[in-house]
């Protein structure tokens, strides 16, 4: 069991590079089977959730060579299997994605119902609805869900919900089908816009992604390309929240700014300075926190995955502030380890209602999530003493060199994997 060791109160300063788009990358990886012809992808955050899906592909047939760590080159010419059971598949949300690339290019595919992060029921009835418009037949027994269909027919497609899952499944599905889809009420995630963009360099034609409705007019077959990753805007955000907490100077390199005017807003109002360049973003905070009220909404809206790292500066900001998670139904289940750390929060529902205190203090914390777990590391590394962050299984799963990156900013942080190692760390810091 690995864990991060932290000694708190060090403002971070400096620069971190900010790795390519985890969310887009998965659903990139998987669309790029939809072709017999070579795709290379640049700008691939070496994480874990990337890495079982590459494995996954790997296992149905396809030829996945790493060129280097962040450039990966995918054939999917010798796909033989289209039924993805792999072992480690069930443990990302992201596994779904196949079923729609694989549906679009032969027809017919069958994957392991998907995993994730327990943040709360994440039906994928609206995938299904999609592959349903389209002609597809899908069913769901023994743990996995299969789709197939004769032929895959365009459409006109409703969603009941805003859903980047679904928006991206059945855009993948419907490159490849004869005749016209329109997605209503699409997602407008930059992840959306990013694997639209990346479909329409294999030669699809899909027009209006980054808007509420989505044209593809379906074409017969994609060829190969050459590709980058967009950066991870969550990931900027968490940086930046970082920096915030710790009273610190840093700049955020290789980001698309506007992807983070919800962040940088709610920081602003929270009393920091930002300056935005053309790909890097300076967050610079000095003065004491205010409080401010955040809402979890859709793009263009804040990010519910940003919302646990804007929990933890908030509940160091003076006054009260509030977080409604509109979103996912679990995703206040850190706030139990935070009020470890002296946090001073009370959940209401979907609102939790944070009364700012002093200062975080060092405790024995567990990641219950990906995001919560990287906001527990960034309140042990704004407060006083030592904290040990375990699980951290679940923060590799979407930070790439998380500690060595905080560690160049100036913060002492150490991935450890025994007692004793946290013993020495702890002897290191005093």
């Amino acid at each position: 069991m690995e864990q991060y060791v932290i000694k708190g109160g060090t403002p971070l300063k400096g620069e971190v590079e900010i790795g390519g788009a985890k969310n887009a990358a998965l659903a990139i990886l998987a669309a790029a089977v939809m072709t017999d012809d070579t795709v290379t992808l640049s700008n691939v955050p070496d994480v874990r959730d990337v890495n079982v899906l590459l494995g996954a592909i790997q296992d149905i047939g396809a030829d996945v060579k790493r060129i280097d760590k962040h450039v990966v080159q995918i054939n999917g010419s010798t796909i033989q299997g289209l039924s993805v059971d792999y072992e480690y598949i069930k443990k990302i949300r992201a596994s779904y994605y196949l079923l729609g690339a694989l549906l679009g290019k032969y027809h017919k595919a069958e994957v392991a119902l998907p995993g994730g992060c327990d943040i709360g029921s994440r039906p994928i009835d609206l995938h299904i609805k999609g592959f349903k418009a389209l002609g597809a037949e899908v069913d769901i027994s023994y743990g996995l869900i299969s789709a197939s269909a004769k032929k895959l027919t365009g459409n006109h497609i409703y969603l009941d919900k805003v859903s980047v899952g679904a928006t991206i499944n059945i855009l993948m599905a419907a490159a490849l089908s004869e005749g016209k889809t329109v997605i209503d009420n699409a997602a407008k995630e930059p992840h959306v816009v990013d694997v639209a963009n990346f479909l329409n360099s294999m030669g699809a034609d899909i027009r209006g992604a980054g808007t509420e409705s989505i044209r593809i007019n379906g074409v017969e077959k994609l060829h190969g390309t050459e590709y980058s990753v967009i950066p991870d805007m969550i990931e900027a955000g968490t940086f930046m929240c970082a920096a915030v907490a710790t009273g610190g100077d840093v700049t955020v390199r290789n980001v698309i700014p506007k992807h983070l005017e919800a962040t940088t807003a709610k920081l602003l109002e929270a009393g920091c300075q930002v300056v935005e360049y053309d790909d890097a973003i300076k967050v610079i905070a000095t003065k004491e926190l205010k409080s401010t009220q955040v809402t979890t909404l859709p793009y263009p809206g804040f990010p519910t995955d940003m919302q646990p790292q804007m929990t933890v500066v908030l509940g160091i900001a003076q006054g009260v502030s509030t977080v409604t998670e509109s979103i996912w139904e679990n995703r206040f289940k850190y706030v139990d380890e935070l009020a470890r750390m002296g946090a001073q929060i009370q959940i209401e529902g979907s609102v939790a209602i944070i009364t700012g205190v002093d200062h975080y203090t060092g405790a024995r914390v567990q990641a219950p999530d990906l995001r919560a777990g990287a906001a527990l590391v960034i309140a042990g590394l704004a407060g006083d003493g030592i904290t040990v962050v375990d699980d951290i299984y679940f923060i590799q799963r979407g930070y790439e060199s998380f500690a060595e990156k905080l560690q160049g900013l100036g913060g002492q942080i150490e991935q450890t994997s025994s007692e004793r190692e946290i013993q020495k760390f702890v002897l290191k810091v005093s």
